[in-house]
C-alpha cells in the first residue's frame, strides 16, 4: 500500500464544520475537500469582486496614487520598469494598458536578463534616461532591494514609485512611494499578491480617485485576464483574495473578453478558451510568455499582450511558440546533463562531504565541468540539496531545471550558469536559480549564508519556494559548503516527502459530471491544492504505451463500468504483469478523443496490492 497523508480524516457529515454541512448534501466529497483546505465558512469560497481586500490597507498606495495622478495631469513622462518573467510581463502590460487609457504618457523597459540582470539597477536607470528621458519611473514586480537604482534615478530628479511583492528583511529603498504587501510595516492582510496583483491594486485605487474627481479613467477590472495569468504563472498562493482575482480573469478569457495576445497564444497551443482552467495559466500560457525572457527578450511577450491587432497577435504568438520549442530543447539537454552528474556523483561519493570537481561524465562530454551535489547527512536523512554548475549551461532555463531536480529528488535545488557565457574565469559572475521544498524557506536559507559569509554572494532575492542569486565562479564550492551548513540544521522529517490524499471517492463520483463539477468548484493551485484521491482497484487489463506509459482498465466497488487510468512516464520494468489489485493515488481527468469525452484517472503513484 502507498504511504499517504490524509488532508482530512472525518468520514461523517456531522463531523464537518457546521457551515460546510449543507455542501455535503450535494457532494460529501466536495465538502471534505473544502474542509481539508481549511475552509470553515461559505464566505471563504465567495468569488465576488466585492470580497477583495480594500486597497487602502496597502502601505504606500495612497502616496503612489497621488503621484501617478499628478504625473498624468501634468503629462509627465512615465517609464514602467518590469521584470523578464510572466508576472513581470503581465504587470508591465497591465500598467501600460490602464495608464494609457487614463491619458498618461507612458512607455516601458524590461531589463535583458543576459545584459543587465534583474531589478532597477543603476545601469537600467541610465538606459531608461538615455532612451526615454522619464520624469517618473514605476517598477513592477521588482525594486524592493534596488537602493542603488533608486539613488541613481533620484540623482537625475526622477520620481520613483516601487511596486513589488518580493520578500525583504532590509530597510525599504527611499523611493517617493513603495507599495509591497511584504515590506516591513505593511499590514495588508494578504501577503500572497504577486507583482501583477500589486499593480492591479495600485491602478484600481488610481482609477477610483480619478473617477471621483471627474478625470479620465478606466475600469481596471477589465484587465483581470492579465492578473489571473501572472498570479498562476508566478505560483502565487491561492488565498481567498487571489482566488477571486483568478476566478474573474479566467471567466473573462472563457467568454473571449481578454487581450488578443492570450487568445492567439491559446490558438497556437490548440486550446479552446471556453475550456480553459486555472492550471492552464501555468502549463500552457505561462511557459510561452516566459520563453521570451528566457531565450530572447521579454519585449516580444509584452507586445503580444499589448497589441490590439489580431494578425500582429498571431505573429507574436507564433514567435513565442518557436522560442518555447527552443527552450524545451535546451532544457532537455541540460536536464539530461544534470541527471547524469547527480547520478555520477551519487555513485562516486557515499561520504558526508560535499562533492565538486571536474568530470566528463555528462551528456556534452565537455573538457571542463564544475559541479557539486551537496550531501550533508543527519542520521540517515541522506542528501540535503542539489547544487550544480556548468560553464555551458543556459541562464534562461536554470530555474526550470532546478524545479525538475527538486521534483524528481525532493530536495532544495540550485542550478547555476555563467552570467556571460563568454566569461567563465574564476572572477566571472555566475547566476543561480533555486527551487525549494515545503519546510525549507529558500530565500531565508540563502540570506543565512550571506550573513555568515558576507563575501560569498553578490546579490540574492526571492520567495520561500524560489529564489535567485549571483556569486563569483571561484566562490561556488564555498557556497555549496555554506549552504550545506544551513541545511544540516533543518529537521530530518522536512526532507521526507509527504504525499497527501483527499481520501477515497464514492462510487457515484466516478462520473464525467463530477469531474467537470470538481474542476470548476474552485480555483485550484498553489496553496489551494488540486484534489487528489486514492483507492484500491481491481486490474481488468493493462497496456504499455510507447514503452513508457502505463494504461489500466480498472474496476471499483459499486461502479458498474470499467474505469480507465493512465500513468505517464512509468518505469515499465517496475510493473508487475501479474498485478490483480493496485492502490492508486490519482486525479480525476476528462479524456477527449475523436470528439468524445470519457472519465480518466491521472495516476500520480501506484503500488501493487495483490498478485495473480
Amino acid at each position: 500500500m502507498l504511504n499517504l497523508t490524509p488532508r482530512y480524516t472525518s468520514t461523517r457529515i456531522d463531523e464537518l464544520p457546521a457551515a460546510l454541512q449543507p455542501f455535503a448534501a450535494q457532494s460529501f466529497t466536495l465538502a471534505r475537500l473544502y474542509a481539508g483546505r481549511g475552509i470553515t465558512a461559505p464566505d471563504e469560497l465567495e468569488t465576488s469582486l466585492s470580497g477583495l481586500l480594500p486597497a487602502e490597507a496597502l502601505h504606500g498606495v495612497t502616496e503612489a496614487v497621488r503621484l501617478l495622478d499628478l504625473a498624468i495631469d501634468e503629462r509627465q513622462r512615465i517609464l514602467i520598469v518590469g521584470d523578464f518573467d510572466c508576472d513581470g510581463a503581465t504587470s508591465t502590460a497591465l500598467m501600460m494598458r490602464a495608464l494609457t487609457k487614463m491619458g498618461a504618457v507612458v512607455d516601458f523597459l524590461v531589463p535583458d536578463r543576459f545584459k543587465y540582470g534583474y531589478g532597477l539597477t543603476p545601469e537600467i536607470v541610465e538606459l531608461g534616461i538615455e532612451t526615454f528621458q522619464p520624469d517618473m519611473i514605476v517598477t513592477v514586480d521588482n525594486g524592493i532591494s534596488s537602493h542603488e537604482g533608486v539613488a541613481r534615478a533620484q540623482a537625475d530628479g526622477i520620481t520613483v514609485i516601487i511596486t513589488d511583492h518580493h520578500l525583504t528583511t532590509k530597510e525599504t529603498p527611499p523611493a517617493e512611494a513603495v507599495v509591497n504587501p511584504n515590506q516591513l510595516g505593511c499590514d495588508f492582510a494578504s501577503k500572497a499578491l504577486v507583482g501583477v496583483g500589486v499593480a492591479f491594486y495600485v491602478l484600481g485605487r488610481l482609477a477610483k480617485l480619478r473617477r471621483e474627481a471627474g478625470k479620465s479613467t478606466v475600469q481596471v477590472s477589465q484587465y483581470l485576464d492579465l492578473v489571473a495569468l501572472g498570479t498562476i504563472a508566478d505560483v502565487g498562493v491561492l488565498d481567498k483574495n487571489n482566488r477571486i482575482l483568478v476566478h474573474h480573469g479566467l471567466s473573462a478569457i472563457r467568454q473571449g473578453r481578454c487581450c488578443m495576445g492570450i487568445l492567439a497564444l491559446l490558438e497556437q497551443a490548440g486550446r479552446d478558451p471556453k475550456q480553459l482552467h486555472a492550471q492552464d495559466f501555468g502549463f500552457v500560457l505561462g511557459p510561452r510568455i516566459n520563453a521570451a525572457g528566457r531565450m530572447d527578450n521579454m519585449r516580444i511577450g509584452i507586445e503580444c499582450l499589448l497589441t490590439e491587432d489580431w494578425s500582429t497577435a498571431q505573429r507574436l504568438a507564433q514567435e513565442l511558440e518557436q522560442l518555447n520549442r527552443t527552450r524545451r530543447h535546451v532544457e532537455g539537454e541540460m536536464r539530461a546533463q544534470a541527471d547524469s552528474i547527480v547520478q555520477a556523483l551519487a555513485n562516486k561519493d557515499d561520504s558526508d562531504e560535499s562533492v565538486s570537481g571536474d568530470s566528463d561524465n555528462n551528456a556534452s562530454n565537455d573538457d571542463t565541468i564544475t559541479q557539486a551535489i551537496s550531501t550533508a547527512k543527519a542520521s540517515n536523512a541522506g542528501a540535503r540539496s542539489i547544487i550544480l554548475y556548468q560553464d555551458d549551461w543556459h541562464q534562461g532555463v536554470i530555474g526550470i531545471v532546478a524545479g525538475r531536480l527538486k521534483e524528481s529528488h525532493y530536495l532544495p535545488s540550485i542550478v547555476f550558469a555563467p552570467a556571460d557565457t563568454e566569461q567563465t574565469d574564476e572572477d566571472s559572475a555566475i547566476k543561480g536559480s533555486a527551487r525549494s521544498i515545503a519546510g525549507v524557506h529558500i530565500r531565508d536559507a540563502i540570506e543565512q549564508v550571506a550573513e555568515r559569509y558576507p563575501d560569498l554572494i553578490s546579490h540574492f532575492g526571492g520567495h520561500a519556494m524560489a529564489a535567485g542569486l549571483t556569486l563569483k565562479r571561484r566562490n561556488f564550492e564555498a557556497f555549496v559548503t555554506a549552504f550545506n551548513e544551513v541545511m544540516a540544521q533543518i529537521d530530518d522529517e522536512v526532507f521526507a516527502e509527504q504525499k497527501f490524499t483527499d481520501g477515497p471517492l464514492q462510487a457515484g463520483d466516478f462520473s464525467l459530471w463530477f469531474a467537470e463539477h470538481l474542476a470548476d468548484a474552485s480555483i485550484w493551485g498553489h496553496g489551494f491544492a488540486p484534489p487528489i484521491f486514492d483507492g484500491v482497484f481491481e486490474v481488468l487489463s493493462f497496456k504499455i504505451l510507447k514503452d513508457k506509459h502505463l494504461k489500466l482498465s480498472l474496476r471499483y466497488p459499486d461502479v458498474q463500468y470499467p474505469i480507465e487510468a493512465i500513468c505517464f512516464n512509468f518505469d515499465n520494468e517496475a510493473w508487475d504483469y501479474r498485478a490483480k489489485q493496485v492502490h492508486l493515488l490519482f486525479q480525476l481527468d476528462i479524456n477527449e478523443w475523436n470528439g468524445k469525452q470519457s472519465l480518466q484517472l491521472m495516476v500520480k503513484d501506484l503500488a501493487v496490492v495483490e498478485h495473480g
